[in-house]
Order: C-alpha cells, then sequence, then structure tokens
C-alpha cells in the first residue's frame, strides 16, 4: 500500500480513507474515490496548487481526458481550458521517484501537438518545470512558476 510522502507543495487537508490494505484519496473534482497511487498524489497536490495558490476555477480543470495521438489512446493527467473552452495549460504528473527528463518531457509535448497549449508543465511532485510555448518561433522558454489565472 502506498504511504504519502511530503511533496514539494503546500499540504491539503485531503479525504483519505483506507478499505482493507487500500487507500483512497477524494477527487474533488471527479467527485469520487481513487486508489492512491504516487502518481495520483501528485495529481491531487497539483490540482490543489492550480486552485488553491494559482486561482483557476474548478470548472475549467479536466482530469485525465483522454485523446487519440496517432491511433493510440493516451490520457492528459490535467488539462486546464480558458473560459474560451481552449486547452491553455497542459500538466503531466509523475510518482516522486521518476526523474523529470527528456523522456517526461517528450510525452507532454507529444500529448501538446494535440491541444497546443500556452503552458507545458511537468511534475513529480518534488521537482516541477513550467514551459511558455511560443508557435510562432517554434520554441518555448522556462518559467520560474506558472502564472496565476486572470480571466484568460
Amino acid at each position: 500500500m502506498f504511504k504519502p510522502v511530503p511533496l514539494n507543495l503546500p499540504p491539503y487537508p485531503f479525504k483519505l480513507t483506507q478499505k482493507e490494505e487500500q487507500l483512497f484519496i477524494y477527487d474533488e473534482l471527479r467527485k469520487k474515490q481513487l486508489v492512491l497511487t504516487p502518481e495520483e498524489w501528485v495529481r491531487q497536490h497539483f490540482v490543489q496548487y492550480l486552485i488553491i495558490q494559482k486561482k483557476y476555477p474548478k470548472g475549467l480543470i479536466k482530469l485525465e481526458g483522454g485523446l487519440n495521438l496517432h491511433q493510440l489512446k493516451k490520457r492528459t493527467d490535467i488539462v486546464v481550458f480558458d473560459k474560451d473552452g481552449k486547452a491553455d495549460v497542459l500538466v503531466e504528473c509523475k510518482a516522486t521517484h521518476v526523474k523529470i527528463n527528456q523522456d517526461v518531457f517528450d510525452q507532454a509535448a507529444r500529448y501538446n501537438m494535440i491541444h497546443q497549449v500556452n503552458y507545458l508543465v511537468v511534475t513529480n511532485g518534488i521537482t516541477h518545470a513550467y514551459c511558455r510555448m511560443d508557435y510562432v518561433n517554434q520554441t518555448y522558454q522556462f518559467l520560474e512558476e506558472l502564472p496565476l489565472y486572470i480571466n484568460k
């Protein structure tokens, strides 16, 4: 059974329950109990970070959305939409033991081929990388942090 570990994100008062040998976390966006895995621990923290610290409206956040990429079914961890319904932020979450390396960035970039977001984020809960995408110049810029939501 996964034991929650401290992350490099603020702590949040999650509703954790244990049934037999399994720990569950309540997902307030999907309104259901989920098996608590190392990646889910990071995903739930980052969602709260987006909502509480960065002021993103809950209604604009979609978790584990499906997409088709080269005829393969894939799932994005977190996509945040702007008020017009366009994907604005894509977050790829990994468990804390997974290093944030080129492979993780490549995975997020492949998903972004579909979404074409303004901000691309990869995190393992300890290390976070934030990028501002520039499609005109086909580049990206690393940022210190994700900007606040301001009626995008």
